[in-house]
């Protein structure tokens, strides 16, 4: 029976996980301090299988039990309980060799998936930690400890070449958010309006939405109107008859036909002419099409889910775009967050791209190491997942060891413009980051300027603005 010691100051908390564990077939001990832990460890008999500890802890922080732990030749495996899961707080946690981390709130589930992977996992050293470097082991199909795998990505074949999934939706605040929109208007006539960034994954999106909607088993069709020429729109949308027009030497459907019963995903959409917005809109008005050339109508009846980067109202406003089909596709709205403001899940995202970049170029790479995952959290990848995506590949490429290092990280970043780390560029977020990072250094000012990547001057003028 594996033992497990979970360490929390709340607790009640700590109780209830302590008793659903047992349940779960574990031998499970509870500490509520760094103090009481340590002398749990001190005193017991056959030591733990994996602890489970808290950041915030009354008299010290879970870091500073997990480097204890790490220095007093510990090695088991050590999962981060946290409610403050931004990137500062996970890049020292996994710095310091920790072997995953968990958001809260966090369903039951998702934890104990967590822990069996941590427990099954043999045991490695980050790329940082070499003490025990002899006893790494060589067992390229395990797992990386430092990989901080989530939910979708801890199920995925431990393989690097095995099965891995095309995406995953993240454990932060905002993917939650994000994902629980999804789940509540997917099973839904409404049509929807995906707003957002440029490589954020509008399209999944779109497609979780058919794939959760009545329509699941009917065509889903995506077509990027920003590609489409004004002169050639009406036979994208609609289709053609043979002979309609110059080059027209075939019937041709167009995307509504194409998407007929299901989902059409019309990507861009901010895009359109005004000529285009006006036959689209008569089309949704009248669920009618008549392709070019053709006396003859088509009955349609499809879902309509529409994306673009582009701010549609102020269109509107500008007289760029028609009100009428605005509010015609604009029945729902779903705001796609940055990459910058999913925390945490950036290093879940990377591992993934690593595992696809290892599939298409027949490599073996296990992840990052600490300092390229501190130099991937001080970036703003302006691109969102489409620019992390790529940097992946090229580093996957570059490396020659098992764990991807700055050099390569930076070789593969060498297009992108030098920039201040922005830690505290966005207003909104900034009292919520220096507090958390404050939380991650244990009241050190110091360490939490560095973590904020700013000097501590600032941090002291922050602060004092702040009232903190």
């Amino acid at each position: 029976m594996e033992k497990i010691l979970i360490v929390e100051d709340d607790i009640a908390f700590g109780t209830m996980i302590q008793t659903w564990l047992r349940k779960k077939g574990f031998e499970v001990e509870k500490a509520t301090s760094v103090k009481v832990a340590i002398q749990v460890c001190e005193e017991a008999e056959r030591g733990f299988d994996l602890v489970l500890s808290d950041l915030r802890l009354p008299d010290h922080d879970g870091i500073f039990l997990l480097q204890w732990m790490r220095k007093h030749g510990v090695q088991v495996p050590f999962i981060v309980m946290t409610s403050y899961a931004e990137i500062q707080n996970v890049v020292l946690a996994m710095k310091s060799g920790a072997t995953d981390y968990v958001a809260k709130p966090f369903h039951p589930e998702i934890l104990l998936d967590k822990i069996k992977e941590a427990i099954k996992t043999p045991k490695k050293q980050d790329s940082n930690a070499t003490s025990a470097d002899s006893q790494r082991s060589t067992d390229t199909n395990s797992t990386p400890t430092d990989a901080a795998p989530g939910k979708q990505a801890g199920n995925q074949a431990s393989s690097a070449n095995g099965d891995v999934p095309k995406y995953l939706e993240g454990e932060s605040e905002a993917s939650r958010k994000l994902y629980s929109f999804v789940s509540l208007v997917a099973p839904t006539p409404m049509s929807v309006l995906i707003l957002g960034a440029s490589g954020t994954g509008k399209e999944y999106v779109a497609r979780r939405i058919h794939e959760l909607s009545t329509r699941a088993n009917k065509p889903f069709f995506a077509l990027d109107c920003g590609a489409i020429p004004k002169e050639v729109a009406a036979s994208e949308f609609f289709g053609h008859v043979k002979g309609s027009f110059t080059g027209a030497d075939q019937d041709k459907k167009g995307a509504f036909e194409i998407a007929n019963g299901g989902t059409l995903f019309l990507d861009e959409m901010g895009n359109l002419n005004y000529e285009v917005q006006v036959q689209l809109l008569r089309a949704l008005q009248e669920r009618k099409i008549r392709p070019v050339g053709s006396n003859k109508e088509i009955d349609i009846d499809i879902r309509l889910v529409c994306a673009t980067n582009e701010n549609l109202a102020q269109r509107v406003a500008e007289g760029n775009f028609r009100e009428d089909l605005y509010h015609r596709i604009n029945e729902f709205t779903i705001y796609m967050p940055e990459l910058k403001d999913r925390g945490a899940d950036l290093f879940l995202f990377a591992d993934l791209f690593i595992k696809h970049a290892n599939k298409e170029l027949n490599r073996n790479v296990e992840g990052l190491d600490g300092k390229a995952k501190e130099r991937i959290a001080a970036y703003n990848w302006p691109g969102n997942l489409r620019e992390l995506n790529n940097v992946m590949k090229r580093a996957t490429l570059l490396a020659t060891e098992r764990y991807i290092g700055v050099t390569e990280l930076e070789q593969s970043m060498a297009h992108i413009q030098p920039q201040a780390p922005t830690a505290l560029h966005d207003e909104e977020t900034e009292l919520q980051r220096i507090e958390a990072a404050l939380k991650a250094a244990g009241g050190n000012k110091s360490k939490a300027a560095q973590l904020l990547a700013v000097d501590r001057k600032t941090l002291y003028n922050k602060m004092k603005k702040y009232g903190i």
